[in-house]
């Protein structure tokens, strides 16, 4: 899955001469903090929420101080590149540009959870299984050799790690709810199963909470 694939054109982009107090309007409708800057087709800045408050809203956003070379991916970036990007500055979107420099659109937060919220790894029920080893330890073939001696599937798996440690987490989805013998497996081998979950527990919690909040409305 590529940048390209996520692209929203719904929202326009700044042009020079649009003012701070413009910028904030658009942003207030989509609930941005950021939103690039497009002169004769080409992106030239990414003015950000506290841009404008920091400076003067009535002015236009040619007039502050942007950085020279704004924040972009192109639209053959990978959405794990996207996600990174997003991240690393701290945006509530990114612009996508060709190679050439032209203006494509722009991937918003909400495009990139979207997107990974409608995959199969979260969509599918399940169950979430977290360990904790060393670095040296950590073998992703084990780990799926012994799901599937259960009868499962890995879905999906990431890894934590921590600074200035040895000691990483790493995270697997189960395509079956039904775990205990999963997690006997796990122990059986060493592994330090540091929490679980399946999909029936965390509906469970999540109507718990729903009652008792209506029952605190109530009183």
């Amino acid at each position: 899955m590529t940048a390209d694939s996520l692209i929203t054109d719904i929202i326009v982009p700044l042009q020079p001469s649009d003012t701070g107090d413009d910028a904030l309007r658009v942003m207030n409708d989509f609930y941005l903090r950021h939103l690039p800057v497009v002169k004769d087709g080409e992106l030239v800045a990414v003015v950000s929420e506290d841009d404008v408050l920091e400076g003067d809203p009535l002015e236009t956003v040619e007039n502050y101080r942007l950085p020279l070379q704004p924040p972009s991916v192109f639209p053959d970036d990978h959405v794990y590149d996207v996600m990174k990007f997003i991240v690393q500055y701290k945006l509530t979107m990114v612009p996508v540009v060709a190679h050439d420099g032209q203006y494509i659109g722009m991937i918003t937060n909400e495009d990139l959870l979207k997107f990974f919220a409608e995959t199969s790894s979260f969509r599918d029920p399940g169950s979430i299984v977290i360990l904790e080893m060393g670095r040296h330890d950590y073998s992703l073939s084990e780990i799926a050799r012994i799901v599937e001696s259960e009868g499962a599937i890995i879905l999906s798996s990431f890894i934590r790690t921590f600074d200035n440690t040895a000691r990483i987490e790493v995270t697997v989805k189960i395509n079956n709810q039904s775990i205990a013998a999963t997690l006997a497996t796990f122990e059986r081998y060493n592994y330090n199963v540091k929490a679980s979950f399946n999909e029936k527990q965390l509906q469970d919690t999540l109507r718990e909470r729903y009652d008792s909040l209506m029952n605190y409305l109530n009183v």
